[in-house]
């Protein structure tokens, strides 16, 4: 009886070995790039399609104006809502590449006639470019290694916690498309220095300038770059290719970045750029000494080399130093120096040493964020280190770098997320291919291998070996989903918990309190805030505030730190001197909320008192006798007659928070609070949420002439 072949099946074997290879790479980066998608999901459907954080209500607002007013109103917009009564120049003071981005994505789209919203495509972007950095992975694991290398790394970027961190559904960040940036800028990199074309060169330029467009983080690139030429020197593989590849790069790279506002002159005199300009000059110079010594005879070479290297070193040195002092080339900045020196922040510059990701970064969060990458990656630069190519030499020095400034800041496990995948995807990659060769042997090979007493054991290690891999492969993705779902799936603006019984409950105070703010109070009210609620204030509530999460003004900010930390009396003072309205603060004493004012209140004392006018404010003042920050009874006198502590705790003293507990028990500090019974005397409750979260206070007129 003759069998009928599916036509499908006919069409699958007749397609070549080489169709059906491409064909099946095709579906598996395919299916990882949907699957970069669509895990980064869980907030959209758990809540809905709402901006996450605080920046990321900034960049929404300026794309919406980007949207609706065009570039050119975009670029020059003076924003009078921010930093009052000092204003904010936009165009010149954020990095423009997510807001064009979305807007020429939005605009592609209208013209499609597909109706969306802005805000729709700027929660679903990050997601999007999560799919494009998987394919951008794939092509430049490939250059690196092979193509079922570059598939198994995508795999892994796709779900990888240390990226999905930043780029989640609402997490409208720089970060979101940067590292689509960055990769790509890597990979035309690699092309480049393989081909030595102008072309890959000049395409590799676009791409950094894309990425200087997007994020602040281009540094690491255009200070990693040049390193890789550099150690090509050093280890006597610099050639032509190197040579015409680095140095289209630096000047059609730098001349584009120079034309972003933000960046202006800063490629040619910030001391962070320094390191790509010297190598640029150490190329033309080892190219111009190659060309000397094939025109002159070795002995003269010698001599004329000496003297060349001697008076270019003097030169560059005494160049150098005047231009340093100057002031043409400008120093390190803070963020830099807390880079090369984790405690120089915190000893010098409270401000970025009071931001939570700017935190060294622990031990358990390398597992939580990367989990078994963290073991693999000493297995992929094995493997590179075995079989050293100039595009090994980079990704070796990508991670190598990367990993120590991940240690150094926590915000940087993003930078290091994409080498871990690379490195592992190499790794696991060779070691499968290794393996998988002893898996399937056919009778006419074990005829020929009958004489090799270990036949039957490399067969079963090699089955033991899959079996295992394959295990750890599957415990990743488990473990890659659940912390997306329990850990970055969560929207700080709107909370969520459980109770005994395991049913869900939202805290949806921060939007009732901005919808309040922006429908009770005057167009024009002043509202003051610490800084990390500005974004948000000012995108939600369209209020005036005084500091927000640019930080750009210490000395403002520290002054809002002084009236937190004061008295009424001096606060009022303050307030009167920023024509403040409304003050508005966090308190999580009643649903147990920790991230909130009274927890980061030692930080607004340490930035207030940094200044010469908040120089009476003590840090000391703030702790009992025994050096103890309490909240109780025992508490300092100053603490518990403060601002921050009387806006928080004003009629908490009567409130019953749980049972068995006294009134005014604050399940945060576990305390029951030692100033209870008190009345405000320069401002007035106007608005507090449903569950205490969000409490804002209405500060009162000055009292008329004779009462």
């Amino acid at each position: 009886m003759k069998t009928t072949v599916p036509f499908r099946a006919r069409g699958w074997l007749k397609m070549t070995p080489e169709k059906q290879d491409t064909l099946l790479k095709l579906l598996i980066l395919s299916l990882a790039a949907i699957l970069s998608f669509s895990c980064r999901l869980f907030s959209v459907l758990r809540f809905e399609s709402v901006i996450h954080e605080f920046d990321p209500y900034f960049n929404y607002r300026t794309t919406r104006y980007l949207t609706e007013e065009g570039f050119y109103n975009f670029h020059n917009w003076f924003d009078d809502r921010a930093w009052y009564p000092l204003g904010r120049i936009i165009g010149g003071t954020i990095y423009p590449g997510l807001m064009v981005t979305s807007a020429a994505l939005y605009h592609a789209l209208q013209f499609l006639h597909i109706t969306i919203d802005i805000r729709n495509v700027c929660v679903f972007l990050a997601p999007l470019f999560s799919s494009l950095t998987t394919i951008v992975t794939y092509l430049l694991t490939k250059e690196l290694k092979d193509a079922s290398s570059g598939l198994v790394a995508a795999a892994m970027i796709s779900i990888v916690p240390g990226y999905i961190s930043r780029s989640v559904a609402g997490s409208y960040d720089n970060e979101g498309i940067a590292i689509f940036c960055m990769l790509l800028t890597y990979y035309l990199w690699i092309k480049a220095v393989k081909t030595g074309g102008l072309f890959w060169a000049a395409l590799c330029a676009i791409a950094y300038f894309y990425m200087v467009s997007s994020w602040g983080g281009y540094v690491f690139l255009i200070n990693l770059i040049p390193l890789h030429v550099l150690a090509l020197m050093i280890t006597g593989r610099f050639s032509h290719r190197i040579y015409v590849a680095y140095s289209t790069v630096y000047c059609l790279g730098t001349v584009l970045s120079m034309q972003i506002s933000f960046v202006g002159f800063q490629p040619v005199q910030s001391s962070e750029h320094m390191a790509a300009l010297g190598v640029f000059g150490l190329c033309q110079l080892y190219s111009f000494v190659e060309y000397v010594r094939s025109r002159v005879p070795s002995e003269h070479f010698k001599v004329l080399y000496k003297h060349l290297i001697f008076a270019i070193g003097v030169a560059v040195a005494i160049v150098g130093v005047i231009l340093t002092i100057t002031g043409k080339i400008s120093p390190w900045t803070g963020r830099f120096y807390s880079l090369l020196d984790p405690s120089y922040a915190k000893n010098n510059i409270p401000i970025i040493a009071s931001v939570s990701e700017h935190q060294p970064t622990s031990w358990s969060s390398f597992y939580f964020d990367l989990q078994m990458l963290v073991f693999l990656f000493p297995v992929g630069l094995y493997f590179c280190f075995s079989k050293l190519t100039d595009s090994n030499i980079f990704i070796i020095m990508y991670g190598v770098t990367s990993i120590y400034f991940a240690g150094v800041m926590v915000r940087l496990m993003l930078v290091l997320a994409p080498v871990m995948c690379i490195l592992s995807g190499i790794g696991i990659s060779a070691m499968l291919s290794t393996y998988m060769k002893d898996l399937d042997v056919s009778k006419s090979n074990k005829k020929l291998k009958k004489f090799e007493s270990n036949f039957v054991l490399k067969n079963e290690i090699a089955w033991a070996f899959v079996v295992i891999m394959t295990g750890f492969l599957v415990t990743y993705t488990m473990h890659c989903t659940w912390v997306t779902s329990e850990a970055y799936s969560s929207p700080s603006i709107v909370l969520s918990a459980r109770t005994h019984d395991g049913s869900r409950i939202i805290f949806d105070d921060f939007r009732e309190a901005y919808f309040w703010l922006r429908h009770n109070t005057a167009e024009d009210a002043k509202v003051m805030s610490w800084w990390d609620y500005g974004y948000q204030i000012t995108a939600m509530a369209n209020r005036t505030i005084l500091v927000d999460n640019n930080t750009w003004n210490n000395t403002h900010i520290s002054r809002v730190g002084q009236a937190m930390a004061s008295s009424e009396e001096k606060a009022y003072e303050i307030m009167r001197e920023l024509d403040v309205n409304y003050v508005l603060v966090i308190f999580g004493g009643l649903s147990g909320y920790s991230s909130d004012d009274i927890n980061k209140f030692l930080w607004m004392v340490r930035i207030g008192g940094s200044t010469e006018k908040g120089s009476h404010i003590k840090e000391t003042d703030y702790y009992t006798p025994s050096g103890e920050f309490r909240v109780d009874k025992d508490g300092s006198p100053v603490l518990l007659n403060c601002l921050m502590y009387k806006m928080c705790y004003y009629r908490f003293g009567s409130v019953y928070t749980e049972a068995g507990k006294p009134p005014g028990y604050d399940r945060v500090r576990n305390a029951e609070i030692g100033n209870k019974d008190f009345e405000l005397d320069v401002l007035e409750e106007a608005y507090t949420t449903e569950h205490w979260l969000v409490r804002i206070y209405k500060v009162k007129d000055l009292p008329n002439r004779g009462v």
